[in-house]
């Protein structure tokens, strides 16, 4: 079965993404030290949280397209722990 990471095909594009969320995140923190409004930094606070969920989100589906379905192809404890797995996952996404 094959090991890669479901997002082995898109690793670029949410590297990408990944460092953009690290640029919301800095900016927080320019924000913080230059002393900006609450509610402007709260502002920015709500989309560097979405960016994250969103990007958690895409992960999630990559993870169940490539690695739970392979798994299910494969039948057997591996596909029942794969799905565990996932639904352990999406309950960690739901609570936070």
């Amino acid at each position: 079965m094959d090991h890669s990471p479901g997002y082995a095909a898109t690793k670029d594009a949410q590297l990408k993404r990944l460092r953009r969320i690290e640029g919301q995140v800095r900016g927080l923190q320019r924000q913080v030290e230059a002393d900006t409004y609450c509610i402007d930094v709260l502002t920015q606070v709500s989309a560097a949280t979405k960016a994250l969920e969103s990007f958690a989100l895409g992960l999630l589906d990559e993870h169940l397209k490539h690695c739970v379905a392979a798994a299910l192809a494969a039948g057997g404890a591996e596909a029942d722990a794969k799905v565990q797995e996932a639904s352990v996952a999406i309950a960690r996404l739901v609570r936070s």
